[in-house]
Order: C-alpha cells, then sequence, then structure tokens
C-alpha cells in the first residue's frame, strides 16, 4: 500500500473522546478526505481508532506511534498504517510483521538512510515548518531520489501548497481542519468545509 497516494491532505487527530471519532471521519469524508491518522496522544485515540474501524471508506492510521508494543495495540485497535514523530527501526520491523505500512518521521539524511535499509520510501518530515520547509526537504531529496515525503509540522492552508510544488511530495500532513476546538464544539459542517477546500487546494498545486 500507498499510503500518501490515498489522498494528498492527511489529517492529524487529537481526540478528547472516542465518540468525536465516527462524527469526524463522516465529515472529512463529506469534504474528500478519505485518510486519517488518529494519535496516540491522548487516551481516547487507540479507543478512536478502534471505533473507526469498521468504517470501509476511510483508510485508519495510527500516529504518535514510538514503540513496538504500540504498533501491536494499534494494529490490533484496527489500524491500517502507523506514523511515528521519528525513525525506529524496532518499530518499522515490528510493522513490516504485523503487514501495515510504516510511515516513519525524518528530519535528517541519518533517519532517510535507516528507512532506505529497511526498504521505507514513504517518510514524514517532522517538524517541516522549524527544519527548513520546502528547502529542507529538496536537500534531502536529492540524494534519496526514491524517498516520498510527507510534511508535518507546521504545515498550514497557506503553506501546503509550498510543499506539493515539490515532485517528492505526493502529501501533506496538518490539522487546521480538524483543530481540537472544531471537535469539542462538533462543528462538524466547518470540518468539512475546511477538508473540502484543502483537498481542492492540493489538487490544484499537484495539477491533478
Amino acid at each position: 500500500m500507498n499510503v500518501l497516494d490515498r489522498c494528498p491532505v492527511v489529517p492529524v487527530v487529537v481526540l478528547d473522546r472516542a465518540d468525536q471519532a465516527l462524527p469526524l471521519a463522516r465529515a472529512l469524508l463529506a469534504g474528500g478526505i478519505d485518510v486519517i491518522e488518529v494519535t496516540l496522544r491522548t487516551a481516547a485515540g487507540l479507543p478512536g481508532i478502534e471505533a473507526l474501524a469498521g468504517l470501509d471508506e476511510m483508510l485508519v492510521g495510527a500516529g504518535s506511534v514510538v514503540t513496538p508494543e504500540h504498533v501491536d495495540a494499534v494494529v490490533d485497535a484496527g489500524a491500517e498504517f502507523v506514523v511515528s514523530p521519528g525513525t525506529s527501526a524496532a518499530v518499522l520491523q515490528q510493522s513490516a510483521q504485523r503487514g501495515v505500512p510504516a510511515v516513519p518521521g525524518t528530519s535528517s539524511a541519518s533517519d532517510l538512510m535507516v528507512c532506505a535499509a529497511a526498504d521505507v520510501t514513504e517518510v514524514k518530515v517532522f517538524p517541516a515548518a522549524l527544519l527548513g520547509g520546502p528547502a529542507h526537504i529538496a536537500a534531502l531529496a536529492a540524494p534519496f531520489p526514491q524517498m516520498r515525503f510527507m510534511p508535518s509540522g507546521g504545515v498550514s492552508a497557506a503553506t501546503m501548497n509550498d510543499y506539493l510544488a515539490l515532485s517528492c511530495v505526493p502529501a501533506i500532513s496538518g490539522s487546521w481542519m480538524v483543530a481540537p476546538q472544531l471537535l469539542r464544539e462538533e462543528r462538524w459542517h466547518d470540518v468539512t468545509t475546511l477538508a473540502t477546500e484543502a483537498v481542492q487546494g492540493a489538487r490544484v498545486a499537484l495539477g491533478a
């Protein structure tokens, strides 16, 4: 599975409550986003993934996966891919053993060498904005032409097209369309509106 080909915008979700997961996913689907990364930053993350596991239209991933034990827990809950803030050979190995794609976080050429050794070609760049934005990714891509990058961290509606202008960036990761306040206030219509705008803008940037 090529996770980054699914949708050019990957929302990073932090749930306060697990019961936010399904209405949020439906709001994203209505806006054209059919992939979601539910992080393990809160206790609601794992049950939220479980709630989404039966939603066939949505590709459900787990974020903030930092140990092999996390891999087992999220895959058992129904996650179809895992995303990490950094690069861990142990997490990559366990993901491969469980048969799910891993999108590790990278910030350096050394991280990319670990990924290349594990035959991983889809990576996250985190925190993208603080690392130098598109220029940083372009520099990393030069010696790693096989790699495809998903910038995350500080990416916004205003900056996403700068990243998508790079041929090595098929998708961006962001949270503005799933901001915690929108979830707490159950503003699902606003989620759909922001998702629609993000996907439409991304597809224009990609020439799709």
